[in-house]
């Protein structure tokens, strides 16, 4: 059952991939990327790393709405859904990807693979944590709810109604 979502979110994600070049407007193109983007953070949850996943996962929807926002709010055609051409010198970016990926491919096959070494942690988001944070992993939890809570007040508090509503 595993394998098979893994490739139906392989295919999708390279599906949506395209899609991002192929539809005609900024807001689709947006939207598609978001779906690739899920679609890679559903693979990291379907290998065991669900902390990634779900981070992926949770960043990207938050990154890509902003930016439908923004373009709503900021362009000149209407919520950025006016057709446009979403290629750019579609020759030399073809030589250039074609170039990555015969160079990606190669060092695929041609580089030996090292043989795995011990086993993995019993729990892969608390190696994570230690090995990218260190002794500081309390103290950049405690920050990160900190950072929540502030932006939380400083929209409360920016609000058009103010802090205590009608009634000030």
């Amino acid at each position: 059952m595993e394998a098979v979502a893994f490739w139906v979110l392989a295919v999708a994600a390279v599906g949506s991939g395209v899609a991002v070049f192929v539809v005609d407007s900024m807001a689709r193109a947006t939207f598609a990327l978001l779906a690739s983007f899920l679609c890679a953070g559903g693979e990291l949850l379907l290998i065991g790393l669900r902390y990634l996943g779900v981070l992926v996962v949770l960043m990207m929807i938050m990154e890509m709405l902003v930016m439908a926002v923004f373009m709503i709010m900021y362009m000149m055609n209407p919520a950025g859904l006016m057709p446009m051409a979403m290629r750019h010198n579609t020759r030399g970016a073809l030589a250039i990807a074609g170039t990555a990926f015969a160079a990606l491919a190669a060092g695929i096959l041609t580089v030996p693979w090292p043989e795995r070494e011990g086993r993995p942690p019993p729990d892969p988001t608390v190696a994570l944590g230690e090995a990218i944070m260190g002794p500081a992993m309390l103290v950049m939890m405690v920050i990160g709810v900190a950072i929540l809570a502030t932006m939380i007040a400083t929209v409360v508090l920016a609000a058009h109604r103010g802090r205590y509503g009608d009634d000030a």
